[in-house]
């Protein structure tokens, strides 16, 4: 007798992922499984994207407890995820339908052994919707709605902080000693979502990159920011690279300095956070 499918989920590529039975043992890019975590889903197992290393980046990892999750490593190799016998894999991806941190070949083949979805969080969607998709899948998946009251006070608290201290915010990646990447507010959903919300979002220059302008030091300095969001993902230069630069020194002597997940997990309660740090840093401007 044919057994039919009792779980689907359309993705953001189009595709149809489906299982006999609702998928318990969930392996996730590392954003993805803590997202999933905040729904109360716990993955068997996360990877990293290729600019990671041989442990979990910390700084991507949200709640998520990576002292009880499996690492795969960076970049999801096809023999380490069967090896954790998942029944479903989440991936993301940046627009385009390329699974971000897989080699499109094993993609290709990891699909012929199980169910794949794939979340669109690039700077093609709002941060409510990558969202609410990421709570659409959790769902399917047997979690429970956990609408609250937290990210509404989150979102009403930034806009009055904005309203009442119009600090300027910048963020940043660090390159290196002589170089800094400098995000494109419209290009980054939770950088998009500050500036809807009231905050002046500090705009870089025009140039090559899409989401980033790649400048110097000088050129931070010279966009004077009050507040700047400093990417504390591992991939990103080490502090002690450009701690003594000169125009480093000028932007942390007149700027409140916070660290910055450009891969924050898409949930209520980390969406309610980030924007609770912002609000704080506005109101000591």
């Amino acid at each position: 007798m044919e057994r039919h499918a009792v779980w689907e989920f359309t993705d953001d590529r189009g595709h149809v992922a489906a299982a006999g039975d609702v998928p318990l043992r969930v392996v996730a890019y590392i954003q993805a499984g803590a997202t999933l975590w905040d729904h109360g889903i716990r993955p068997v197992g996360i990877f990293g994207s290729f600019h990671d290393g041989d442990a979990a980046d910390p700084a991507k990892a949200g709640t998520l407890p990576l002292g009880e999750v499996r690492y795969l490593g960076a970049g999801l190799g096809l023999e380490a995820v069967l090896a954790a016998e998942p029944d479903l894999v989440v991936a993301v991806t940046y627009g385009g339908g390329q699974v971000y941190g897989v080699d499109p070949d094993v993609a290709k083949h990891l699909e012929e052994h199980v169910p794949v979805v794939v979340v669109d969080v690039g700077q093609g969607r709002s941060l409510t919707a990558v969202r609410e998709r990421f709570a659409g899948l959790a769902r399917s998946l047997g979690a429970r709605d956990r609408a609250g009251t937290e990210l509404e006070r989150a979102m009403r608290d930034l806009e009055q902080a904005a309203q009442d201290n119009p600090g300027r915010v910048l963020a940043l990646s660090p390159g290196g000693p002589d170089s800094v990447h400098l995000a494109r507010p419209a290009k980054w959903p939770d950088l998009s979502a500050l500036t809807a919300l009231g905050v002046r979002t500090v705009e870089p220059p025009q140039g090559p990159g899409a989401n980033w302008n790649t400048a110097g030091w000088a050129q931070a300095a010279a966009l004077t920011p009050d507040i700047v969001l400093v990417d504390s993902r591992a991939n990103a230069a080490a502090h002690e690279q450009y701690a003594a630069d000169p125009h480093w020194l000028q932007v942390a002597a007149g700027a409140r300095l916070l660290p910055w997940n450009p891969e924050l997990p898409a949930s209520e309660s980390a969406h309610a956070r980030f924007f609770a740090q912002v609000t704080e840093a506005l109101r000591d401007t």
